[in-house]
């Protein structure tokens, strides 16, 4: 069993960014599947470590194979060449842009328009292109409107049909926060939805937006099959007529990122329950058995009692490996795991897999050609790559839809204007899932979606915060410090906590005093600064060794350490709770809000009698807005930050 903190002790050990490719959690295959398939060999020309099937390649080829007549008719793209096709799909990959379009992007500003939706809320419709195209979600969704590729309009109801069960207004086959997602995915704009958690919605989620991209495949690939056919009823070869441009200058379309194997198992588990649903004739999945091996769990393997809040065993659940990739390829009712990347319709990453095969500059070993023709990017669970390492998202997006540097076989009469334009970015989806409404997720959003769509971006605005549910006596005093501009904030917060925050704790009296850090780069800024001070403090990260750990936890509870400094990211993996605390200093505002309640919530481990004595001090600037809102309520947000006075009191716990 991978645990989360054997995760970061490997990623220790890698560097963060220099690492190998490495397996993760991989067991070996086993000699022989059970459906009599030899396990796929491995190419040649691919590192071991890939599992790449090229068993199968001719099976899966999208050259070589043409629409079977008894999938046919309804399977095919009617309308493939028309430009006025109502099918939302042919309408984005048919849409021509002018030179000039392209060019007006980096003068033309950025219209919008607010609306707001019955499940979704306050919805920012945006574009960078002239025309902003903003529409509302119709009471009253019928299956048939939406388009969708056989066999996906009969398969759906029952995929999705846990999420269906109790009273149900209509006989929607969505849920209602399903449906206004799906409404927005099929019309091909970017979205941001910063409210996904693994409690409440995030399967839900996961449900629709694998709807959405399997609907996508399948269409892509039916285009592609029907003009095989109409190519070969033609007789024609390679480069001989280019009226069939149908397809990017690489095969894979779809790149779906995850944190852990567990969701990347959802995701195939459900790309085969929406091409299978209730049929008699099972759809063939080549390789399912090492998949199942490598990407699985053994429930037996989990730590014995082991209290952690919902939502901590909501996200680490199952196989949390951080380190894979794996290509799939979809052909009629047939899925190809393990598929080469360069003959995948999807690929399935994390950040990290991603980062140890894209490299870096100067690498003799590294790819991103596949990368080249993405049409649609999903990224979920967002906020969870904050906690790993949020450079690896920042070098994938830097490198999507470049032109490739191989051709890789391709037939370049086959490929779009556009995408040979080198305007694939133009075009391509981008679909991005949180639980935070970060600045950092929200400057990806805002500097590498520019669809020709328009983006919407889902804005509603925290009324309580956090604070609300802090359940012990305690006064919260919140500290604003000044900084000049966004570059120098890290500084100014350091001087202000050396300078007037730290003196105020030095006395021996304020024992007990623990510091919650966000930052590890501010973590260890202050730990060196403490080691020069000669301060009596501990410390714990996400790299501290387990019995450092016990070690640390003893002696600031018994006193023999008056300081504790402790990581955001060390909560995040572990969610101790430390005991032994009377002073709490929040070096910055947690990540996630609900961190804010839960260690203040950890003074109630402490000796009874002691409450009186309870401190609570909390550092801000202007430049945490969206993290002060999430704690203390949007309206007293923007009192604090308008207010000539830098103090301001909270007392939670009153009786």
């Amino acid at each position: 069993m991978v645990t989360a903190m054997s995760v970061w002790r490997r990623r220790q050990r890698q560097h963060l960014l220099g690492c190998g490719r490495v397996r993760g959690n991989v067991l070996p295959a086993d000699p022989k599947e059970k459906d009599g398939d030899e396990p796929p060999g491995t190419s040649q020309q691919e590192s071991p470590e890939e599992f790449t099937d090229t068993k199968h390649e001719s099976l899966f080829s999208l050259e070589t194979n043409f629409l079977e007549e008894e999938s046919g008719g309804n399977c095919s793209l009617k309308g493939s060449q028309d430009q006025n096709s109502s099918d939302p799909f042919l309408h984005h990959v048919n849409k021509e842009l002018k030179e000039k379009e392209i060019q007006a992007i980096a003068t033309n500003p950025k219209t919008t328009h607010e609306l707001k939706w019955p499940t979704l809320g306050q919805l920012v419709f945006s574009s960078k292109f002239q025309k902003l195209e903003t529409f509302k979600p119709p009471k009253d969704l019928d299956l048939k409107a939406l388009y969708l590729q056989k066999p996906l309009e009969s398969t759906w109801t029952k995929t999705n049909s846990q999420f269906l069960s109790g009273p149900q207004k209509s006989s929607s086959p969505f849920t209602p926060l399903q449906k206004e997602l799906f409404l927005i995915m099929n019309s091909y704009q970017d979205l941001f939805y910063p409210e996904r958690t693994a409690l409440k919605n995030g399967e839900e989620i996961r449900h629709v937006y694998c709807l959405h991209a399997v609907n996508h495949v399948l269409k892509a690939n039916a285009q592609v099959l029907g003009n095989n056919s109409r190519r070969r009823s033609r007789k024609l070869g390679v480069g001989d007529d280019d009226d069939f441009r149908d397809q990017g200058l690489t095969r894979p379309k779809v790149l779906i990122v995850v944190p852990f194997r567990e969701a990347a198992l959802r995701v195939v588990q459900l790309f085969i329950s929406l091409l299978e649903g209730d049929s008699k004739k099972k759809i063939i999945v080549s390789n399912k058995k090492r998949f199942n091996g490598e990407y699985g769990s053994d429930p037996e393997e989990r730590p014995p009692n082991l209290k952690r809040p919902e939502d901590y065993e909501a996200v680490f659940v199952g196989n949390i490996d951080d380190h894979f990739r794996i290509g799939v390829a979809i052909l009629q009712r047939s899925i190809r795991l393990y598929a080469p990347f360069y003959s995948s319709d999807i690929l399935i990453a994390s950040p990290l897999g991603l980062r140890t095969i894209i490299g870096a500059e100067g690498e003799k070993k590294r790819d991103f050609d596949f990368l080249s023709s993405i049409e649609l990017l999903i990224i979920d669970q967002a906020d969870i790559y904050l906690m790993q390492n949020w450079e690896h998202v920042l070098h994938l997006m830097n490198h999507m839809n470049l032109l490739p540097l191989d051709s890789h076989g391709v037939d370049f009469s086959r490929v779009r204007m556009w995408s040979l334009n080198n305007w694939s970015k133009y075009y391509r989806q981008t679909l991005l899932f949180g639980a935070l409404q970060d600045a950092q997720i929200n400057s990806v959003f805002n500097k590498y979606c520019v669809n020709v769509q328009g983006q919407v971006a889902v804005r509603n605005v925290p009324l309580t915060g956090s604070i609300s549910h802090v359940l012990v006596q305690l006064p919260h005093v919140f500290q604003r410090m000044e900084a000049e501009n966004l570059a120098s904030v890290i500084d100014a917060r350091f001087n202000f906590f050396v300078n007037k925050i730290l003196p105020q704790y030095r006395d021996a009296v304020m024992s007990h005093t623990l510091i919650y850090v966000p930052s590890y780069f501010d973590f260890v800024r202050l730990r060196n600064y403490f080691k020069k001070e000669d301060l009596n403090f501990t410390h714990i990260c996400e790299y501290t060794q387990k019995s450092a750990i016990s070690r640390a936890r003893h002696f600031f509870l018994h006193g023999e350490k008056q300081f504790l400094l402790l990581t955001e990211r060390f909560h995040f993996y572990k969610r101790y709770t430390i005991k032994g605390i009377r002073n709490l200093i929040f070096y910055e505002l947690p990540t996630y809000p609900h961190f804010y309640s839960e260690v203040c919530n950890m003074l109630r481990a402490a000796t009874r009698g002691e409450e009186a004595a309870w401190t609570c001090t909390v550092l801000y600037s202007k430049y945490d807005a969206q993290r002060l809102a999430a704690v203390v309520g949007v309206e007293r947000a923007a009192q604090m930050l308008q207010s000539k006075k830098n103090v301001h009191l909270f007392i939670t716990g009153e009786r």
